[in-house]
């Protein structure tokens, strides 16, 4: 095994390369892994379509992009001691120093030297894939492989509702979910298992509004068809929501949400904005009292203990896997991107198979 076949973005313009390379060498501390599922994130769509984020970011061509995964350990380091071959994993995809001030004070998701797999270094579509020893997730062996690929989004998910360890819980909350995409989709699912009283769903996808609804939201709204701020108010008594979740990246969204949040509340602020934007910070933020929380990634590694404990409810698994509406063969990359960039799919599941 020298050689292996791999999704690279081989050039700053649309589109990637099947190519054969070498199987990526590991390092005293890192694991091989036998790819068995990937999925795309809407990371690797900016990448494949070469957009402004994608070429703002992305520093090293060529890449194998693609991060969330799940596969089988087939080598490991030799200063290795806590995961071993055979073992099923995930992928966690931030690559922390270990060394910095954040990372030395319990916030290694932001380190200041991180790096992200897929990203800054190869990642995971493709037949094999190196990660940290810490970065790999031990699974269950009978967590299907598919939902075990998911695992990193849905972190994204569960670190937006529980941002901090000091956060109330939402148990009796209500929340706006602003956008709908499958982070978006998931929080829903979350929300409703862990006793959100109401929840609203925004999004201008008719097909997506759909998956909100299965996933548990109370009232969907389309923002294109509807006053998002209007009808929260008249379904909450004037009062508001008590939780935000921006998921959707776009300005008037961000807007809406603050508008809509009960004084006091809380929003989380998971959507990359493309452009600068406006804000009425004295109005909007400051004489609200609200508290906003930035997430990115996922809290290493107390968010994937909470995502291990939801995937034990048999019902919210079953919410998860249905959000994967569609899968292919690795090779069939560009099919895929075509199918998400159109919007009509949630989540995308490859097989590492090039055949």
């Amino acid at each position: 095994m020298t050689e292996m076949y791999a999704v690279l973005k081989d050039k700053p313009a649309p589109g990637a390369a099947i190519r054969r390379v070498d199987v990526p060498r590991i390092g005293s501390g890192d694991v091989l892994v036998k790819v068995e599922r990937a999925a795309i994130c809407g990371t690797d769509l900016h990448i494949f379509n070469w957009d402004v984020v994608a070429s703002f970011r992305i520093r090293r061509i060529p890449l194998i992009f693609g991060h969330e995964f799940s596969g089988v350990v087939v080598d490991k380091g030799e200063n290795v001691t806590k995961v071993d071959v055979g073992d099923s994993v995930s992928g966690e995809t931030h690559i922390a120093d270990g060394e910095c001030y954040q990372c030395r004070t319990g916030r290694m998701h932001i380190c200041r030297n991180l790096k992200i797999l897929g990203v800054d270094v190869d990642g995971a579509f493709a037949e094999y894939v190196v990660v940290p020893e810490l970065n790999a997730w031990k699974n269950d062996k009978s967590l299907d492989p598919r939902i075990a690929a998911l695992q990193e989004p849905l972190g994204c998910a569960v670190h937006a509702i529980y941002p901090r360890d000091h956060v109330e819980p939402v148990a009796g909350k209500t929340v706006l979910v602003m956008g709908c995409g499958p982070i978006g989709l998931m929080s829903i699912a979350v929300l409703k298992t862990v006793g959100a009283e109401r929840v609203f769903a925004a999004e201008v996808s008719e097909y997506r509004l759909k998956f909100a609804e299965r996933m548990g939201a109370d009232v969907v709204i389309n923002p294109s068809k509807e006053d998002v701020g209007r009808i929260v108010m008249e379904e909450t008594g004037g009062r508001g929501v008590d939780v935000v979740l921006e998921m959707s990246g776009a300005e008037e969204s961000l807007k809406t949400g603050l508008g809509a949040v009960t004084p006091g509340g809380r929003v989380s602020i998971l959507g990359i904005y493309t452009k600068m934007v406006s804000l009425e910070i004295n109005t909007g933020i400051t004489l609200k009292g609200i508290t906003v929380h930035g997430i990115y990634g996922r809290r290493m590694f107390q968010t994937w203990h909470q995502v291990k404990g939801l995937l034990n409810v048999p019902s919210f698994r079953g919410k998860i896997k249905s959000l994967i509406t569609h899968e292919f063969k690795m090779s069939e990359i560009e099919e895929a991107v075509k199918l998400l960039n159109s919007k009509e799919a949630v989540k995308i599941v490859l097989d590492p198979k090039f055949n």
